[in-house]
């Protein structure tokens, strides 16, 4: 089964508001974008 396709500019806003958020979990920025953890979690880690 194939996953939810993100285009690029997105995953790069995604990573910037958990960057820039003071106090942000991963948790809470995935839940506002309507994206799993774990994707916020591997593009946090490829960004890094």
């Amino acid at each position: 089964m194939a996953g939810k396709s993100y285009s690029d500019e997105f995953r790069r806003q995604a990573v910037d508001l958990y960057e820039s958020t003071p106090g942000a979990t991963v948790r809470g920025i995935a839940q506002d974008l309507g994206i799993e953890r774990g994707t916020l979690r591997h593009w946090l880690e490829r960004s890094a």
